[in-house]
């Protein structure tokens, strides 16, 4: 495990910004610092809400924050990105909580960071490339529509309905004045963030959003909800705390499930931000490291009483808009939200809900990916599907059930699409062999259209099917191989393979079913015939 955060910390760009005799500008220094400070307010109500969510004490929503915002931003695989405790995490952590208590949950973040730590070791976070454009922009867009309704829960009066119990604001929704005040400040910190670029870049436009807003508020007294009307976030800080849970193979059955759920979810998300902020920032790569990472962060966390977390895309959208690439930001972030915890509490309290729900709701704005509207009528009927559809279950459900099914439907549809395109020419030599040249994959989908192209009845005695524009991918292809051979075996006619390429030939070979008639073509690179033979797959073999 240290070999592969020391390799993670050399691949960074980190010592790189930081080595002897490199600094940055004073002016890009502190923009990454304010473009922290900007993301360490956004955090603080919704680690918050998340922590309320999964039903611990909000400190441990906010200690997870602190804790992985800081490791993976000095080890990540994208600097810029921010990570902490998320709501995806949390809806998994809930029934957890509920049936065993807090200190499981601190056993399954540990776990989890394990799992994720083995994820990176192994390079699994390369699998993401798996992930096809339309799944992409579907889980934009719904990102942007689930950031979008959460800000809708600060339009409610706090302290009753459901969430009364929980210090969420939740219940009746505001009306009359109240309403019109909370729509006016937030519709004030939009229009700060949106204008204040065209005049000056010396401050990130989200920071001097939420500055003046609360500036107003406070100077006047405006009665608005406030970032203290969630809960109180003072503390001390996080103590290092082995969970107390007993060391048995019961309690392994118990947190397991979860672990492997929170891995996958925590792994997914972040490698998604991570390629989302890489094509903003115009870099690619670092999955593996990031798997390390997040890994680390979550083991460290279980043992500090942190509720666990992975990359958060809507703070990473505001550090990147705000100026923030590289690792000082998202450190400073974290720093700023422990000294928020340690000293700053009853400032940060005052803070308008309003300004952070404008801040958020043009991080709406600018992560939804509007082009994809118009290109819904020029893609192809299927990538419209795959689009709409992940952005629908990504609403209904998670990011990372959106992302699974997409990637499913879209491997589906692209399976009958080539299953569709098998089709094969034909010829006869001067020798009176019929020739079939096959064109397009086979495998389990073009199986039974491979099967239609041939006629054993009507074929001459000696018949050769070409591979030289096919591929030979599967076990049902195989057994297609070896059905046909069956059906010319009982006619009693020859039939030949041709121009199969290396990996198709080991296949066949591997399954017992290839005979050479020639080795004159090690390379495949002329015509070489082979014999199939018949009830191999049958015989077990």
């Amino acid at each position: 495990m240290t070999r592969a955060i020391m390799a993670a910390l050399a691949d960074s760009n980190y010592l790189a910004q930081f080595s002897a005799g490199e600094r940055l500008p004073t002016a890009h220094l502190r923009t990454e610092v304010l473009s922290g400070l900007t993301v360490a307010l956004a955090l603080v109500p919704e680690a918050v809400a998340f922590a309320f969510v999964a039903g611990v004490h909000p400190l441990v929503g906010l200690y997870a924050a602190f804790i992985v915002g800081l490791i993976t931003a000095l080890i990540g695989g994208r600097p810029g990105m921010i990570s902490g405790a998320t709501g995806a995490l949390a809806v998994v952590m809930v029934s957890l909580v509920s049936e065993h208590g807090v200190e499981y949950l601190f056993a399954a973040v540990v776990l989890m960071g394990l799992i994720q730590i083995l994820a990176g070791i192994f390079r699994l976070g390369k699998f993401m490339r798996l992930v096809p454009h339309p799944v992409m922009l579907g889980f934009v867009n719904g990102l942007a529509i689930v950031i979008f309704l959460a800000q809708l829960s600060q339009f409610r009066v706090p302290g009753t309905g459901e969430a009364a119990g929980h210090g969420i604001s939740g219940g009746e929704w505001l009306t009359g004045a109240p309403l019109v005040t909370m729509l006016v400040l937030v519709a004030l910190t939009m229009a700060v963030i949106w204008r204040l670029p065209k005049l000056t870049t010396a401050i990130p436009a989200p920071l001097a959003g939420i500055g003046i807003t609360a500036a107003i508020v406070i100077a006047f007294g405006i009665d608005v909800p406030r970032v203290g009307d969630m809960a109180s976030i003072e503390g001390g800080l996080p103590q290092f705390h082995i969970p107390m849970v007993p060391l048995s193979w019961e309690t392994l059955k118990i947190v397991l499930p979860y672990s492997l759920i929170l891995a996958a979810i925590g792994l997914i998300e972040s490698l998604l931000t991570l390629n989302l902020v890489g094509e903003i920032v115009h870099k690619r790569g670092g999955a593996s490291q990031e798997c390390v990472a997040q890994g680390v962060a979550n083991t460290v966390t279980g043992f500090f009483g942190g509720m666990g977390g992975c990359a958060m895309i809507g703070q990473s959208m505001i550090n990147v808009k705000s100026g923030g690439r590289t690792r000082l930001s998202g450190a400073s972030a974290a720093l700023f939200l422990l000294a928020f915890i340690l000293v700053g509490a009853p400032l940060i309290e005052q803070i308008p809900l309003a300004a952070l729900v404008g801040v958020m709701f043009m991080v709406v704005i600018g992560t939804f990916a509007w082009k994809s509207l118009t290109i819904m009528r020029k893609v192809p009927l299927t990538d419209a599907v795959v689009i709409v559809l992940v952005t629908v279950v990504t609403v209904a459900t998670d990011l990372a059930t959106a992302v699974v099914v997409g990637v499913i439907v879209s491997a589906l549809a692209y399976a009958w699409q080539s299953a569709s395109h098998i089709h094969a020419k034909t010829y006869t030599t001067p020798e009176g062999a019929k020739v079939y040249q096959v064109q397009g994959p086979l495998f389990f989908g073009s199986a039974d259209g491979f099967a239609e192209l041939f006629d054993p009845a009507k074929d001459p005695a000696r018949v050769v099917v070409d591979f030289a524009e096919s591929r030979v991918a599967d076990q049902s292809a195989l057994t297609a191989i070896e059905a046909l051979a069956a059906k010319y075996e009982k006619a009693g006619k020859k039939l030949e393979l041709r121009h199969l390429s290396h990996d198709c030939h080991q296949l066949l070979m591997k399954a017992g079913q290839l005979m050479v008639d020639s080795d004159d073509d090690p390379d495949y690179a002329i015509a070489a015939n082979y014999q199939v033979r018949t009830g191999v797959l049958h015989a077990g073999h």
